[in-house]
């Protein structure tokens, strides 16, 4: 395959003298190479390069308007730095200054005029295989790349299919349709979005968002399901859900998990600092759980619970409303009532 290539590969010749160019060619096609282009005219190297995109360039450096060291600076501004494409230097010219300002501006070797014919084989057929070897391993590099996205995009749609089981196990506990979580996330991720937070950010909080209330697994169906108004001591045991549920999530090193453990931890947390587990206030609270914080508060009041009915939509955004700056952050509120009419 190596070699079937090389002889196939795209030569590209540029050289102002015509002898030197049909000399190239009988050298090349007599050794079998096949795919020879040559141009005696430099300045339309530019349109053949582009035209024919040659596996090797046979450059000469003297030629007048368009020298080879202005050809050697078209080519590298066409070949990206992580490519390989070999530019071999054709001259009669000698000296150890055109050689060093030849490489340094991109040459990989050189042919000496006048040509010898075994010469020109054996350096073109090196330079075209490293050239292969080199395609070869950007091939290989990109289906790695590709086998390792579609492991990572694997990985993160189970992580996501996790959440929603999570989620839909401790709902069902106060919730049996099971839709609450659904709904929670769908909200946060479009009051996110309002709040122009990155794709990646809205994505992330409207899937966290369905685990804020997964430390209702630890909490007894005596508490959970009573209707009616909690005791002092039921309503402490109650607010325990939140670090139960940052507890069951851990650190975790997945940062959708993070998201998913702050907001667990901090979504009744309250801007005035009244809320719990720890009275943060203001920007002390996650702004994904100041998120969830009203759109918990908007389902939660919106749906019928065994231990509740429920309230009017009218009724929910006047309350909204009337805790804006106090239960819930200014902005935040702000947000979602741009896009809670379009729910």
């Amino acid at each position: 395959m190596e070699q079937h290539w090389v002889k196939t590969a795209s030569i590209f010749i540029v050289d102002d003298q015509l002898y030197n160019v049909e000399l190239l060619e009988r050298i090349l096609k007599r050794a079998g190479f096949v795919n020879i282009t040559s141009t005696t005219e430099p300045t339309l190297f530019e349109m053949i390069f582009d035209q024919i995109k040659p596996d090797i360039v046979l450059l000469d450096l003297h030629m007048p308007i368009i020298d080879g060291f202005a050809a050697l600076a078209q080519i590298m501004q066409r070949v990206p730095e992580e490519d390989y494409l070999p530019v071999l230097v054709l001259t009669a010219d000698v000296t150890t200054e055109a050689k060093q300002r030849a490489l340094r501006e991109g040459a990989h070797d050189f042919l000496t005029k006048p040509f010898d014919r075994s010469e020109v084989v054996l350096r073109i057929t090196n330079l075209l295989k490293y050239r292969f070897l080199h395609l070869q391993l950007q091939q290989h590099n990109q289906l790695l790349e590709q086998k390792v996205s579609e492991r990572t995009s694997e990985l993160e749609k189970a992580q996501f299919e996790i959440l929603r089981i999570l989620a839909r196990s401790a709902e069902y506990r106060d919730d049996v349709t099971g839709e609450h979580t659904h709904r929670v996330g769908r909200l946060s991720g479009l009051t996110a979005r309002a709040l122009h937070l990155p794709e990646d950010q809205v994505q992330q909080i409207e899937s966290a968002a369905t685990l804020h209330d997964i430390g209702k697994i630890g909490i007894p169906d005596s508490i959970l399901l009573k209707p009616g108004k909690f005791s002092i001591d039921e309503f402490e045991r109650m607010k325990a859900h939140t670090t139960i549920g940052a507890s069951i999530i851990g650190d975790a090193s997945f940062p959708v998990l993070r998201a998913a453990a702050e907001i667990a931890m901090c979504h009744h947390e309250k801007w005035d600092g009244t809320g719990y587990p720890n009275g943060l206030c203001g920007e002390q609270i996650p702004l994904s759980a100041r998120i969830v914080a009203i759109t918990d508060f908007y389902d939660a009041l919106s749906h019928e619970r065994p231990y509740k009915l429920a309230w009017s939509r009218e009724d929910v955004l006047k309350e909204i409303l009337a805790q804006r700056g106090a239960h819930f952050d200014p902005l935040v509120t702000d947000a979602f009532l741009s896009v809670v009419g379009r729910v």
